[in-house]
């Protein structure tokens, strides 16, 4: 009998497992995921995305509806794009979808996830988030900051007035003085400053070329990210741009951290001058909850500048180039700034709030031009059901606000820009109305907002204030290109040409 002991027992065994097998499957409930496209084997819908993957996505929407799904290589991808998806994903079950997924772009740029924007969720990143509302983006520290914005902005005006007649890349204007403003709140000074460039670690050229690169490699759809198993294949090349680009960087903040350190040493009760010295400070804080490392305070630095350097330049030239294809807003906006601060000085923050018609342009602008229309993906952290749709935990999701901000339901003749609709409307740009969401909303909304708000408020009232815009020589608002590019942020796909001619008194323009 012994010797038929094991057969018996393995097939007992076996059966068992056959049995549970069995009836888990039939207990287990069918997934009711949303709509969607069926996807290829290995590359899922990737075969679906196009250069432009806002407006391809946005046409799918048009099929599959509000709330669908897609799948990028291996990863199920779940898109919103309406106001009550949006504000299920962002609001009601924020905190379901706080995550980030891992990507190439967040691995070889940021530290390896030690910046604000790529971190994971927990204790590292609710630390980073209190540290921005605090310490480096409080009222009393932007408002200490003002007189750069101002200096900056006076800068760029002049520049212009010393250009009046000849046509000039408005572009490079704008990001010069975003810039700028920017380096000098964050690292302290001009480190791409044309008159110091010699005794600078990257020459302002070199970068701007950093940074553009930057903000098209954090957006690029890598297909690693989507198919992990040839990622080492970098089929793109991006991966390997990512990691030069570290190295620039790298070199560049190990420079800036170095200044900083050695003004610090030896003096007692060293008072923060810049958001670097206060990085520094806090890095030094015993009680922090999580240490931040060198790294750490090197990745913040870097999402600072590029964070807030891209979007106001991109906005204002988004809105200027709107408004030279519509001259009757043009007039409207300087009867306005005519009426509210005259012909003799110029446009101050204090103003802005009695400025409602150039708000209004902002937040048009805001609404068919988004720095980032599909805002920085999120990661379910745990099954949930948004709809009556299944959501399994690890799935990635996309909010289309660029469709949003065409949807028919809530906005008239969607496609045209049209300022005066704000004009009374109580739709406001942070965060908490779900028609218009240029920095998102929830716990991962940008948590500079209120720096790019004012930067580009004070930026476009003086642009429209202070001087006359025109096309180059024989060319119509009508011939105006309005393509865009896709990254982490959407520029103008062609930098807008322009001729300024002043519209102020001479003595108005001198620096």
């Amino acid at each position: 009998m012994e010797s038929y002991s094991f057969p018996l027992y393995l097939a007992a065994l076996l059966a068992t497992l056959a049995v549970l097998l069995i009836s888990g499957h039939f207990r287990r409930r069918k997934l009711n995921l949303p709509p969607g496209p069926k996807p290829w084997p290995i590359i899922g819908n990737l075969d679906l995305i196009g250069s432009l993957p806002h407006r391809s996505i946005h046409n799918l929407s048009l099929k599959y509806g509000p709330i669908m799904q897609l799948k990028f290589g291996s990863f199920p991808v779940v898109v919103g794009s309406s106001v009550h998806t949006a504000k299920q994903f962002l609001k009601t079950h924020d905190l379901t979808f706080v995550g980030r997924p891992k990507t190439a772009a967040g691995k070889y740029t940021t530290y390896n996830y030690s910046d604000i924007t790529w971190s994971p969720y927990g204790p590292y990143w609710r630390q980073a988030r209190k540290m921005c509302l605090t310490e480096l983006f409080s009222v009393k520290r932007l408002d200490s900051y003002e007189y750069i914005r101002v200096e900056e902005t006076r800068a760029l005006l002049s520049g212009l007035y010393s250009a009046s007649g000849k046509s000039v890349i408005l572009k490079d204007h704008l990001s010069n003085v975003s810039l700028n403003v920017i380096s000098r709140m964050v690292l302290g000074k001009k480190y791409m400053d044309e008159s110091e460039s010699e005794s600078q670690i990257v020459t302002p050229e070199e970068f701007k070329k950093m940074l553009d690169e930057l903000f098209l490699l954090s957006g690029v759809l890598n297909i690693g990210d989507s198919i992990p198993w040839i990622g080492f294949l970098d089929l793109q090349g991006y991966v390997k741009r990512m990691k030069a680009l570290s190295k620039k960087f790298d070199r560049f903040l190990e420079h800036v951290l170095d200044e900083h350190n050695g003004k610090r040493e030896g003096v007692k009760d060293f008072v923060a001058k810049d958001m670097v010295d206060v990085l520094l400070q806090l890095a030094d804080d015993p009680n922090l909850d999580v240490k931040l490392s060198r790294n750490g305070v090197k990745a913040f630095t870097q999402d600072l500048i590029a964070g807030g350097t891209e979007s106001s330049a991109v906005t204002v030239e988004w809105a200027l180039s709107e408004l030279l294809k519509q001259p009757h807003i043009f007039e409207k906006a300087m009867e306005e700034l005519d009426k509210v601060i005259g012909k003799e000085r110029w446009v101050e923050e204090k103003d802005v709030p009695n400025l409602p018609y150039i708000e209004a342009i902002m937040k048009e602008t805001m609404r068919m031009h988004p720095v980032a229309p599909m805002l920085v993906p999120r990661l379910s952290r745990e099954d949930s059901v948004i709809d009556g749709y299944d959501i399994p935990a690890g799935t990635r999701v996309l909010v289309n606000v660029w469709t949003i901000g065409r949807d028919p339901t809530i906005w008239d003749a969607p496609e045209e820009f049209r300022p005066e609709r704000f004009i009374g409307s109580e739709i406001d740009v942070k965060g908490q109305d779900f028609e218009l969401l240029p920095f998102g909303s929830g716990r991962r909304m940008c948590p500079g907002y209120t720096l790019g708000l004012k930067v580009i408020q004070l930026t476009l009232a003086n642009l429209l204030h202070g001087f006359k815009w025109k096309l180059p020589e024989k060319m119509t608002g009508e011939e105006l290109n309005m393509e865009e590019i896709f990254g982490l942020s959407t520029p103008r796909k062609f930098p807008l040409e322009v001729v300024v001619e002043p519209r102020l008194p001479a003595h108005v323009y001198r620096v």
